[in-house]
């Protein structure tokens, strides 16, 4: 792997921040543009058949020579058309070519994760989408939401800074919204790690803040102070908190040296615009660089089920997950080549993280011719046809010239408990 082939994709309407994987710190690095800032406006434009992003776009817009699009991810997320000149795009076309020519420096990618405020399977769809024209492997590319993106940044501080609970602030022109992680109390001895997860806790809009950003009003700022200290006081009442963390161009003026002290008592804080990326970043080192500790995050749109196979893998015997739990069902299709050892039943084992039954099922395997020495190869594919249903088939593949396929397949469909309440349970 060359230097920043591991991403994460911070994108908004307001625009993108890329941070990578940098090798000789072996942390990530956030991408500064031309005037030191982290965010590249999302914005396009052209002049000439020459395309142009970001502050630039802006700057030859408004010379009015060359024309620019804006509000990208609403319009591409609409399927909608853009006028740019004299010609007509799709706005997911205009979106992809922002995406690479901001990542053009990235000579190869092994990994990206894209994070986003909200999670959707149309939007995550649409982001594997673009990845792939790019070039990159779908099994590549992944999309978060920006309280996944919060989860795995923590992950990767000191264990004090999270401790107990954590907190992160948003602020921007018009409101304030807290969120918290904390840790998932799931039924039994499920899994080697912990469960986490990220609650929004709040949120005020507070008309000051319109009137202290970007521009400083002494007395809108003060009582702005005063209503953030009061919002502050209410989400850490009866609860211990390690750190906190603000983010958002809400806080660039400080405005707030009331509610700072509050924050600061008895805790860290900090102060910072480019934490999702980063976190992006550090999904994209656990996926590629194949991290097998730490948390795994979970929400009400998260799979808290896995579909486990007995196999031996790199000689260790085992019940394997082909369906992880903390998967989104949409992103949890796969398929995978296995030897059978003999031509028995395969048991299929359901675990819930929302319950302490352990559900077996049973693919009948008649039919199937038995072999010996280790030369029936089956291709498993899950496929998932909702939330709650699960189709696996079992496909003989032969093996090689000695034994072509037989044509023998085996179905059975899951009926799972879906996402509805499953994640209630454990809070």
């Amino acid at each position: 792997m060359g230097q920043g082939s591991i991403i994460g994709y911070d994108l908004s309407e307001e625009g993108c921040q890329i941070s990578y994987y940098n090798e000789a710190q072996h942390e990530p690095e956030t991408v500064k543009n031309e005037s030191g800032e982290y965010q590249i406006p999302l914005v396009i434009g052209c002049k000439n058949d020459a395309w142009y992003i970001g502050e630039e776009a802006r700057s030859h817009a408004k010379h009015k020579d060359g024309a620019m699009a804006t509000d990208l991810l609403a319009k591409s997320m609409r399927g909608a058309k853009i006028h740019l000149g004299r010609r007509t795009y799709d706005a997911v076309w205009l979106l992809a070519k922002f995406i690479r020519l901001t990542l053009q420096q990235f000579d190869k990618i092994d990994s990206i994760v894209f994070c986003v405020p909200e999670m959707s399977p149309d939007i995550a769809r649409m982001l594997r989408g673009i990845g792939q024209r790019m070039g990159i492997e779908r099994k590549k590319i992944h999309v978060q939401d920006y309280k996944e993106s919060y989860c795995y940044f923590m992950f990767y501080q000191p264990k004090e800074l999270w401790q107990y609970e954590s907190a992160l602030f948003y602020c921007d022109a018009q409101q304030i919204r807290a969120f918290m992680l904390r840790k998932l109390n799931v039924a039994g001895n499920r899994g080697p790690g912990m469960f986490v997860t990220v609650d929004e806790v709040a949120n005020a809009h507070m008309k000051e803040l319109a009137a202290i950003y970007p521009v400083l009003n002494v007395d809108k700022a003060r009582d702005a102070d005063e209503q953030f200290k009061a919002f502050i006081q209410n989400v850490f009442e009866k609860k211990v908190v390690s750190s906190v963390y603000l983010t958002g161009e809400g806080f660039e003026n400080n405005w707030y040296p009331n509610s700072q002290k509050v924050l600061c008592n008895g805790r860290r804080a900090f102060l910072g615009n480019n934490l999702y990326s980063r976190g992006a970043c550090y999904t994209s080192m656990r996926r590629c660089l194949e991290y097998d500790d730490g948390p795994v995050y979970l929400d009400d749109t998260k799979m808290t089920e896995q579909i486990c196979l007995r196999m031996r893998v790199n000689g260790k015997e085992g019940w394997y997950p082909i369906v992880d739990w903390g998967m989104h069902w949409y992103e949890a299709d796969g398929h995978w080549e296995v030897i059978l050892e003999d031509t028995s039943d395969i048991e299929v084992h359901i675990e819930s993280l929302a319950g302490d039954e352990l559900r077996v099922e049973t693919i009948s395997l008649k039919g199937l011719p038995s072999r010996r020495d280790y030369s029936l190869r089956l291709q498993i594919e899950t496929m998932f046809l909702d939330e709650s249903t699960c189709v696996l088939t079992f496909k003989d593949i032969g093996f090689g010239e000695f034994y072509p396929s037989t044509g023998f397949v085996a179905e059975k469909v899951l009926h799972l408990g879906g996402i509805n309440g499953q994640f209630n349970s454990m809070s």
